[in-house]
Formats: structure tokens, C-alpha cells, sequence
């Protein structure tokens, strides 16, 4: 096959999109996708935009799988590749974040229902918040995506065999971890001070997580009106223990449950 060339497996329809359904699952870190290219059929690597995009079929649907990068310039890149190069039908994000909100803890699992940049602000032209010719602080979820993301995230919170007592002991994880909906506040800054963190929370109190992603793949698939959903594991509480642990938190919990998540997932997605 020639560099570039897209696989048989999908075939673009007049528009310019594939015809069948296929799913972008997009993730900052290989380690928050780690074990998911394993699981796909005729699957083939395809470089683009200095990327990697594993592209293949996973419960019979089309699935590209790809890293964003961290940020959000990287993680828009990205975005927009999955639709106009390999015309994904819908994106869903995966991965970790802080908790802002009291009431969510390490372990929790946050669906974005709504998507803010938290270091947008070109006031005084515009509100703070406001994405400039927008006319608007906060792109949506994909209400349908994100009933079938919470059915997912519910499957894999009611097995308890995912994760064992030694390593729920470690990480401090309660029982049950919960399901939260809401507000994921993204911005290009690492938030890991408590000082920052309640800042935040002052400006924003209704956000749930904060992370360096999702915003902004939401504005992308909002202009080219693709559904779009997110979920994200609480690793930290944006604190200044946001580093302790960080990378084993992913593996041991976070990747596993993501892995379980993307398995629930695809069979309730519509064809």
C-alpha cells in the first residue's frame, strides 16, 4: 500500500467521509491508551501530521485510535486530522484530569457535558471566557454519545475486579468510585498548586475537572459538526500532589479502566 493510502476497510462516500460510522478515540499520553491498537482487526499505522493513527475495526465498527499530544493547539491538530483525513463520524476523549469540585474525588470519573478554556480571556473586547466571534464560553457534548459514554463508565465502575484492594488501598481510592457530569474546564497550564486550584474554583465553581485537552477538541468538532464527548479519571486534586504518582496512577488504574471503558463502549455506539 502507498504512504498515506487509506485502508480497505473504509471507503469514502460522495462527501468526502467514509461511509460506514467510524469512531476517533483520542487520548493525551500512550500511556491512557495503552493495550487499545491490541485490540483491533486489520489494523494499519498511518502517519500524518507527524502523528501515529491506528486505523482498524474493533466489535465490527471503524475505529481510529490516535495521541493528541498534550494541549490545546495539539490536541485541536489532532482533532481535525481524525475528521478531514480520515473522516471519523464522532470523537470521544479519554484520559485523566484534576478534580476542582469538592465533591470529586481521586478515582471519580467526570463526563463533560460542557467545555470551557480557562485561560481564555481577550477582555476587555470580549467577556472573559468568551471565544472570540464565537459568541460563546462553552461548547457541548454530544448528548447521545455521552448517554452511551455513561453506560460505559457504569459497567466498568460496577466491576470490582478491575482494579484489586492493594492497589485501591495505595491510591486511596473510595468505594464506590463515582460518575459525575458536568463542566471540564481546559486550558495549557498544569494545574498543581492549591493556591491555582482555588482560584479556579472561585472563577469557575460549577467546573468538575480541569485538564489541557477537551475544550478544544470540542470547539473543532463544533465547527465541523461532529459529535463529540469526553470522559475523564480523577488522578489528583490539582493540588500540589498532582505530580506524586502520576505515572503509576495511569498505569494501574487509569489505563485499565480506560481499556474496559472503550471495550463497553463501541457496542453501544450506533452503527
Amino acid at each position: 500500500m502507498r504512504a498515506g493510502a487509506l485502508p480497505a476497510l473504509f471507503h469514502f462516500s460522495g462527501s468526502g467521509r467514509f461511509s460506514s460510522m467510524s469512531t476517533g478515540i483520542l487520548s493525551a499520553m500512550a500511556q491512557e491508551q495503552a493495550g487499545l491498537a491490541g485490540r483491533l482487526d486489520e489494523v494499519r499505522v498511518e502517519r500524518y501530521a507527524g502523528r501515529e493513527f491506528h486505523v482498524g475495526r474493533w466489535h465490527g465498527r471503524g475505529v481510529v485510535l490516535a495521541l493528541s499530544r498534550i494541549g490545546k493547539v495539539a490536541a485541536a491538530t489532532t482533532a481535525a486530522a481524525l475528521i478531514e483525513r480520515f473522516g471519523v463520524s464522532r470523537i470521544v476523549f479519554t484520559g485523566v484530569a484534576g478534580g476542582l469540585h469538592p465533591d470529586v474525588r481521586v478515582g471519580d470519573t467526570v463526563i463533560g457535558t460542557e467545555f470551557v478554556q480557562h485561560d481564555m480571556d481577550a477582555s476587555p473586547i470580549f467577556p472573559r471566557y468568551e471565544v472570540p466571534l464565537y459568541d460563546r464560553s462553552r461548547f457541548l457534548a454530544d448528548t447521545t454519545l455521552s448517554r452511551c459514554l455513561a453506560q460505559a463508565v457504569q459497567a466498568v465502575l460496577s466491576d470490582p475486579s478491575l482494579i484489586d484492594a492493594a492497589t485501591r488501598r495505595h491510591f486511596g481510592l473510595a468505594q464506590p468510585q463515582r460518575m459525575h457530569h458536568g463542566l471540564i474546564a481546559s486550558g495549557d497550564r498544569f494545574v498543581s498548586g492549591p493556591g491555582e486550584a482555588a482560584t479556579l474554583r472561585a472563577a469557575l465553581p460549577q467546573a468538575l475537572a480541569v485538564e489541557m485537552e477537551a475544550a478544544a477538541v470540542a470547539q473543532v468538532c463544533f465547527d465541523h459538526g461532529v459529535p463529540f464527548a469526553a470522559v475523564r479519571n480523577i488522578s489528583d486534586r490539582a493540588d500540589e500532589t498532582a505530580h506524586v504518582d502520576f505515572d503509576a496512577y495511569i498505569q494501574e488504574v487509569a489505563g485499565i479502566q480506560a481499556r474496559a471503558l472503550i471495550a463497553a463502549l463501541l457496542p453501544l455506539l450506533p452503527p
